[in-house]
């Protein structure tokens, strides 16, 4: 790939960052009154956040079963309000105990 090509694409992404993160700025100047907006603005980064993250949890290890383990285990772990290393950490290790008890099974 030549350099100016290259220059070119970092600097139409960092424009498209920099609007995305300005217009808001831009548009709302003055507070936010409405309960139904603000309540929306506060649940739109869990939802966004869940959306990209639920379909990568799915496909990420070899058997969809070790990974709906691993979620159960960490949405229940979250649930008691444990604390993100030992939910990552239980969920990491729940998949990881699932892939072997998969693989002692299926004769892998």
């Amino acid at each position: 790939m030549d350099i100016p090509k290259f220059l070119c694409y970092v600097l139409v992404m960092a424009g498209v960052t920099y609007l995305i993160r300005m217009l808001p700025l831009a548009i709302f100047q003055k507070k936010i009154e409405s309960r139904f907006v603000k309540s929306f603005l506060f649940y739109v980064p869990y939802a966004v956040l869940g959306a990209m993250t639920f379909p990568a949890i799915l496909s990420s290890t070899s058997s969809v079963w070790s990974a709906i383990a691993g979620l159960a285990v960490a949405v229940a772990l979250a649930m008691k309000e444990k604390g993100l290393l030992t939910v990552a950490m239980s969920a990491c290790g729940t998949v990881f105990v699932a892939e072997l008890i998969l693989r002692f099974c299926l004769g892998q």
